[in-house]
């Protein structure tokens, strides 16, 4: 597979991650977020775990270990994102989390030792500009949700950086699998101890459904595979597309419209995000593929 359609890949699934946020205002309305968070992860796991049921008979424990530090890694973004923004702004909210963009590139130069082409660094800051005319409304005063979704931020930008390196040494289908079960169980435990689940609504299981098939079985699997061709930093750069998708969705949808910074800063994050990808010959990061190349 090339570069070119591993990151077309990932560009999808932002599009499927930006409709999220309509499926998720259907279901919290009348679930709780952990008990969400579960019946979603699972339904993505029993799907995708029936389509792929081959791979998964020939998982090795190192696999199974890995999935759960990356089922870990989702609940965390997910646990942090669903109680920040119960005490902070959605604009807040969806700004924060977007600073995976940043931290995505700096854990690949602090921790993998790689050093970034300065077309990456401008993109990078092209779109964190963008993201910020986007999502920003008002003041900016740090509160304990902004807190919780700074470290969402981290989780995520850390959970993208550990799936380019594991799917190395795993099968990235079976890997982006069971890292679903890993997050569904943890957050059924989660639920179950600390929540009263209720029955889901019928537009709760709307809502549970598409997560469950589109953002989650197909999204974050399509993720593991198409990360083995493409790189961390690049991975970022695209996801910072989600608030994009999001805004586009409520205008579609909920009829809401943007202020004129808001469509300078959709514009400014797909031009970063294409001036990044131009120069693929300059960009560092190259990784090895010789035999992950075979389970794609």
């Amino acid at each position: 597979m090339s570069q070119a359609k591993a990151n077309g890949m990932l560009a999808i699934v932002t599009i499927f991650w930006g409709a999220s946020y309509l499926f998720m205002k259907m279901g919290l309305s009348s679930l709780p977020p952990f008990y969400f968070i579960a019946l979603r992860f699972l339904l993505a796991f029993f799907i995708a775990g029936a389509v792929f049921y081959q791979r998964l008979w020939r998982v090795d424990r190192r696999t199974i270990r890995h999935a759960f530090l990356l089922g870990t890694l989702l609940f965390l973004v997910f646990a942090f994102v669903m109680i920040g923004v119960q005490s902070t702004t959605t604009s807040h909210a969806g700004f924060l989390v977007s600073l995976t963009v940043i931290f995505v590139p700096l854990f690949s130069a602090l921790f993998l030792k790689q050093k970034l082409a300065r077309q990456v660094v401008i993109g990078v800051c092209l779109a964190m500009i963008g993201i910020a005319l986007l999502t920003i409304k008002g003041g900016f005063v740090v509160k304990q949700g902004d807190v919780l979704c700074i470290l969402a931020a981290v989780c995520y930008a850390m959970h993208i950086v550990v799936t380019g390196q594991l799917t190395k040494h795993s099968d990235s289908i079976a890997l982006g699998i069971l890292q679903l079960g890993a997050c569904g169980f943890i957050s059924l435990v989660v639920s179950l101890s600390f929540e009263s689940p209720t029955s889901p609504t019928p537009s709760a299981w709307i809502a549970i459904f598409a997560l469950g098939i589109l953002c989650s079985a197909i999204g974050f699997v399509v993720q593991t595979v198409a990360q083995k061709y493409t790189t961390a930093a690049h991975a970022g750069l695209i996801f910072s597309l989600e608030p994009v998708f999001a805004a586009l969705f409520g205008y579609l949808f909920l009829g809401e419209v943007l202020p004129l910074k808001g469509y300078i800063g959709a514009a400014l994050v797909l031009i970063g995000i294409l001036y990044a990808e131009l120069p693929r010959k300059e960009f560092p990061l190259k990784e090895k593929r010789e035999f992950s190349r075979q389970s794609g």
